[in-house]
């Protein structure tokens, strides 16, 4: 096994030039992280490829809260795959379940065939599925390029038996990426232990925006429950994730 692979967690065209200045490999572009990654904006993947020379993972997912779209928001993810590989997408990360959790193969089927020959990634939709064996069956049987997961567990650590199982499984028939709660300190005995060849992680630290200063009391998501103070967001951690990723090229699994 040659040198691991890091693919980063990004949430804006700022995210990914940083991810690309501190040496990953590949950056999976997002839109509104902390609803779990939706689609990204045309202009964002058009600067983000402007600026940063990596390949970017544009995010197809129409709204938040599961993977069982209605017909309108499915019309939704095949015109975002088109919009985006059109303009300069290295690939897709989609998942589209059925009602009961399992892989919705024709749909799925569709959006892989609006990617082209662009790489496709089943996000972690998989980790809700009641069998992963089927479903990854399933997705082998479709071309998918490979499959994001944390082992059907809050974290891939948790759940790194079941990311070696699917690893044996799948057999170099389709890709295994582990992500969700790698780090520095458990990131090599994780790759050790599932015997992958990439991981996906997210690296962020919080800013500060002083302009609704003035009014502190303004809440733009949610009057109700604000999810945060409207002077904060999250930008990638460039210094912290260079360290990372120098270390770890520096790591060649046995």
């Amino acid at each position: 096994m040659g040198t691991v692979k890091i693919e980063v967690c990004c949430g804006s065209a700022d995210d990914v030039i940083e991810a690309y200045k501190a040496g990953a490999d590949r950056a999976e572009l997002n839109s509104s992280l902390s609803q779990g990654g939706l689609t990204p904006s045309v202009g964002a993947l058009r600067v983000a490829k402007k600026y940063a020379g990596l390949p970017v993972i544009c995010m197809i997912r129409p709204r938040e809260g599961g993977f069982f779209y209605t017909d309108m928001e499915f019309e939704t993810a095949l015109s975002d795959t088109k919009a985006l590989i059109n303009n300069g997408a290295d690939g897709i990360a989609f998942g589209c379940l059925n009602e009961d959790g399992t892989v919705d193969v024709d749909r799925c089927r569709a959006i892989v065939a609006a990617a082209g020959k662009k790489e496709t990634v089943f996000h972690r939709a998989i980790d809700v599925t009641p069998d992963w064996k089927a479903a990854l069956d399933a997705l082998i049987e479709l071309g998918v390029t490979r499959v994001l997961s944390s082992g059907q567990r809050p974290s891939a650590p948790l759940g790194s038996k079941t990311l070696a199982m699917m690893t044996l499984h799948a057999a170099e028939r389709i890709e295994i990426m582990p992500g969700a709660g790698i780090t520095p300190d458990n990131a090599r005995e994780l790759i050790k232990e599932i015997g992958c060849g990439q991981i996906h992680l997210s690296m962020h630290k919080q800013m500060e925006d002083k302009s609704t200063s003035a009014n502190p009391d303004i809440h733009f998501a949610s009057s109700l429950n604000p999810r945060s103070p409207e002077n904060s967001f999250k930008i990638i951690d460039g210094d912290k994730l260079a360290r990372f990723t120098s270390s770890l090229k520096a790591y060649v699994p046995t």
